[in-house]
């Protein structure tokens, strides 16, 4: 056995933050997964490395008893460490895939191909959906937050409470119950990672692949894309001004998803007339309706209409709502209002997916709901949208009526525009996103014959000088882009 030690091929660095014995432990790792240090090879005594590297032998020490933790010498005692008899390594395995092969499946290709839209930081105006970060009660939130977290027992420490911490499940009941008009009680809520956890959760649970879902359209892209990853095949429900297009689709549908207090992207609201002829062909179908009531709480004429969910028998509505646009996207907290015939599931489907959400954070939760907090706050911003979005009609129609309509809705905290000429509306975006202001394509929320063009644009996170000085950049980019 050869003796040699390629001292020049290591070298260590005292002034890195990585510890010697890590750093020499990386070295020889590589050093004889290389081949350099061949199967076989005898090292030094841990005092010649010692001495020759001048390290203290205690690093030397570290660094060869992992190697032998991992397989990679054979410490014996008195005589010198030897590099193990490993497998040959491809030198192309690591590098090269097989001609022709995609290393995702066929589902993990669907879901790569769904549309999506998020958020970027310091982006707010104008992205659509998003609540004001600047009038949100931060101190309280963060007091409640510390205070659980100081005196958390026991019943926040494991994974417990499945479904939800019972003091929230019931503050939302009594929430849902008292301004949604649902009916529901504390056992029928379910905690969620924010809604597209539930539409994805639901998809799992209640779709078969092949099936058919009755899909708004144009409609929530988010939804679309859970349902078509997990298997089933979208059949259009026509949205227009005038309402829901309920002529039924060639093919009994397993689900029929809605939004019909204030419907994505176009902002309507479902006459009473179709919500019942709704509800009687699932009843008549045995279909699932899932209805999506993501900020059905910002009516600003009136009173917040009733949720479908409470009208009537509602054994076929899974209700779905999240805090993502009264509170703050980030706490990532939904829930769904689930029927009896489906609730025995709910846990053993929870636990299958992991998609139940943080204890202490639903603890906090419950206790800013409880304390008042939750109702003072939307209150606000229920004032505050009201007067953002009358001033962001006007700066648009001001600024922007040129090349786009806008379809001014009593609901929701974003405006739809419809371009005038036909146009690209996604590469607009992207362009108008380089910008600065964060706007969503309509098309994409099309899945089916013709899309409209034009932008989803939301004002509530905006107040009227940054709407203006954005509304002004906005203005520049389409004159650009139209002449």
């Amino acid at each position: 056995m050869k003796t040699s030690f390629p001292i020049d091929g290591i070298a260590l660095d005292r002034d890195s933050s990585a510890n010697l014995h890590r750093q020499l432990y990386v070295q020889l790792r590589d050093l004889i997964e290389r081949r350099v240090l061949p199967s076989g090879h005898a090292l030094p005594s841990t005092r010649v490395m010692a001495r020759d590297l001048h390290v203290g032998r205690n690093t030397v020490i570290a660094a060869c008893d992992q190697l032998a933790l991992e397989g990679y010498l054979a410490i014996r005692p008195r005589r010198p460490s030897v590099v193990m008899d490993l497998p040959t390594r491809s030198t192309t395995a690591e590098h090269v895939s097989p001609e022709g092969e995609n290393p995702i499946s066929l589902r993990g290709q669907t879901m790569l191909a769904q549309p999506y839209h998020h958020g970027r930081p310091g982006m707010l105006a104008f992205h659509p959906g998003m609540p004001d970060p600047d009038n949100f009660p931060f101190n309280t939130w963060s007091k409640l937050l510390s205070r659980r977290t100081k005196f958390a027992h026991i019943d926040l420490f494991g994974t417990y409470h499945v479904k939800g911490y019972p003091p929230l499940c019931e503050a939302i009941a009594r929430y849902l119950t008292a301004s949604r008009g649902v009916k529901c009680n504390a056992e029928q809520i379910v905690v969620t990672n924010g809604a597209q956890s539930a539409f994805d959760l639901l998809a799992r649970l209640l779709i078969d692949e092949g099936d058919t879902v009755w899909m708004e359209e144009p409609g929530y892209y988010g939804a679309g894309s859970a349902f078509v990853s997990a298997g089933a095949k979208l059949a259009p429900l026509r949205v227009g001004n005038a309402g829901w297009n309920l002529d039924p689709p060639p093919v009994i549908p397993r689900m029929i998803f809605v939004t019909p207090s204030c419907h994505h992207p176009l902002g309507v609201t479902m006459p009473m007339e179709q919500r019942l002829n709704l509800l009687h062909m699932a009843e008549t179908w045995r279909s699932w309706i899932i209805e999506d009531d993501y900020d059905g709480e910002y009516r600003f004429q009136g009173q917040p209409i009733p949720a479908l969910q409470g009208i009537g028998a509602s054994n076929r509505v899974v209700y779905v709502g999240t805090f993502a646009k009264i509170l703050f996207p980030a706490m990532r907290l939904g829930f769904l209002v689930v029927p009896k015939a489906i609730d025995h599931t709910i846990v053993s489907a929870l636990s299958v997916t992991g998609q139940f959400a943080p204890l202490l954070t639903q603890a906090a939760l419950a206790d800013f709901m409880n304390e008042g907090h939750f109702t003072r706050h939307l209150r606000r911003m229920r004032r505050l949208y009201a007067e953002r979005r009358q001033f962001f009609l006007e700066s648009s129609q001001r600024h922007l009526g040129e090349w786009l309509d806008f379809h001014a809705t009593e609901s929701g905290i974003q405006v739809v525009g419809i371009f005038r000429e036909t146009s690209n509306d996604a590469a607009i975006a992207e362009a108008l996103l380089q910008q600065g202001i964060n706007v969503s394509a309509l098309s994409i929320q099309y899945r089916h014959g013709t899309k409209q063009n034009g932008l989803v644009m939301g004002f509530a996170a905006a107040d009227a000088q940054t709407t203006e000085k954005t509304m002004q950049k906005f203005r520049a980019l389409l004159k650009a882009h139209f002449g």
